[in-house]
């Protein structure tokens, strides 16, 4: 996913790699739970619909997608951004 490449690369750019190797991890584990557990993460506020969900795992927001069949990771971002109908489109 592009959005944890650019994670680690960013924490590799401020010479702190295993930082960004912790997050990434930290993430994954973080996202294992929503395959038993789809409705744990809240409602995205900037969009108020009960599929589209955040977990935030500071400094991080993990956005996803309940779907019929699976939940999709959508992005990661960083906790103080917000979000762009054209984001979740990527």
């Amino acid at each position: 996913m592009v959005d944890l490449e650019a994670i680690l690369n960013w924490y590799t750019d401020e010479l702190v790699p295993d930082v960004g190797r912790r997050f990434v991890a930290e993430i994954f584990s973080r996202t294992e739970a929503l395959a038993d557990h789809p409705d744990i993460g809240r409602v995205v506020p900037e969009f108020q619909q009960t599929n589209i969900r955040e977990l935030i795992h500071p400094p991080f927001r993990i956005v996803y997608k309940r779907e019929a069949e699976r939940v999709r990771i959508v992005r990661i971002y960083r906790s103080e951004r917000l979000l762009g109908d054209d984001e979740l489109l990527q």
